[in-house]
């Protein structure tokens, strides 16, 4: 434990934890409020899309400024302040009927959600330095958990015949309890200023920083890609839309399910070994779907599985092979918002231009270049190696 004593540094995670289940609740609940929102705001779907730009542009801000917070204040006061501003936004939710006052009430979302994640993976790596990729996968799966319960929230709410407003509600003083832990304990310090935490330093290595940006990048672009557009795919294919929309479904049950079952992968091989078996998989359910060699909700639930240990490993591995600071972090967050951004919006003139076709071979491409990523990524860590 680089700068904790073994329970407290327990007891830091298990924060985290709840923390992360309380973004994955935040970042899950626009999605199925969506309609309720247009109708107070008096907006039609086309316009009522400007929040998940607004969303977007908050977490692009938020990925810089957390970087710079974490590395100049003590992480868990950085924190605090978010899950604050976090709580007040979603409070504000209901009460913002314009459309352009929502946006920004959107965007300050954005901005606190993307600052507590990428500042709990900093403060999460710091915790537990060099044997976090565990931990980082369980930290993951606990977004996951969230952004399956909250619906669950909205359902309870509606049955109850409340307003939807409460599930922001409720959702805002769940995010407004966790300042008291997270306040009562004391904040993880870099490595760098703790003794024995690495019998090396990684170097400081521009490509390899670069290589891990392009990866994450990629990665985040794929995975919102084959969420945003496999129900579509699946109408254009010719199932029942109410068969399409099991889709994204499924996708999200093993993502989830996998990044579970990933704790213990991850102990028992290496991160090389990991991130390699999950393209394959990927590669392998992406070629399906071109070939129809299977149904479509088992290439869902394949996909899916491929894609849950991918971000927590690759994750992890940066931290073995570059200092991580929250600065880093950061622009990790960035590159992986930019990804997220760019690519679902190239597939929908793709999918215009070129055809259904155009899906699986897009998701082919994109497996393809993380395996030339990692490639790339294993040849400048055996060449800085042989330097030494």
């Amino acid at each position: 434990m680089p700068t904790l004593t073994l329970d407290h540094g327990r007891r830091v995670t298990l924060t985290y934890f709840v923390a992360f289940i309380a973004i994955g609740m935040c970042v899950g609940l626009l999605g199925p409020t969506l309609p309720y929102l247009a109708d107070m705001t008096g907006s039609g779907m086309s316009q009522i899309a400007i929040l998940f730009t607004a969303r977007a542009m908050g977490t692009m801000l938020g990925s810089v400024l957390s970087g710079v917070l974490i590395d100049r204040f003590d992480g868990h006061r950085v924190l605090a302040a978010m899950l604050l501003l976090l709580a007040a936004g979603l409070a504000a939710v209901p009460f913002s009927q314009a459309l352009i006052l929502l946006a920004a009430v959107m965007l300050l979302l954005g901005l606190a959600e993307v600052s507590v994640n990428a500042g709990a993976n900093t403060l999460l790596l710091w915790t537990h330095g060099t044997a976090s990729p565990p931990w980082i996968s369980a930290l993951h799966f606990c977004f996951g958990l969230g952004n399956m319960l909250v619906p669950l929230v909205l359902v309870a709410v509606l049955r109850l015949e409340f307003s939807f407003a409460w599930a922001f509600w409720l959702v805002a003083l769940y995010v407004a309890v966790l300042l008291f832990p997270l306040l009562s304990q004391a904040s993880p310090r870099p490595p760098d200023i703790t003794v024995g935490n690495r019998p090396a330093s990684p170097p400081q290595d521009g490509w390899r920083l670069a290589i891990f940006l392009l990866m994450f990048g990629l990665y985040v672009g794929m995975e919102v890609t084959f969420a945003g557009w496999i129900t579509a795919y699946g109408v254009l294919s010719g199932l029942a839309p109410a068969e399409a929309a099991l889709l994204v479904t499924l996708f999200w049950l093993t993502l989830s399910a996998g990044r579970l079952l990933a704790i213990p992968l991850i102990r028992l091989l290496s991160p090389w070994k990991v991130l390699c078996g999950c393209l394959a998989l990927g590669l392998f359910s992406a070629l399906a779907l071109h070939g129809r060699w299977l149904p479509l909700p088992l290439i869902a639930l394949l996909f899916g599985l491929a894609a849950s240990a991918i971000f927590p490993t690759l994750f992890g591995l940066s931290n073995q092979l570059m200092p991580i600071s929250g600065r880093t972090t950061g622009w990790i967050f960035l590159s992986s918002g930019l990804g997220g951004m760019a690519l679902p919006s190239l597939t929908g003139p793709l999918l215009e231009r070129a055809g259904t076709g155009a899906f699986p071979l897009l998701l082919v491409a994109l497996v393809g270049l993380l395996l030339l990523g990692l490639v790339a990524l294993r040849a400048r860590v055996k060449r800085s190696t042989d330097r030494r």
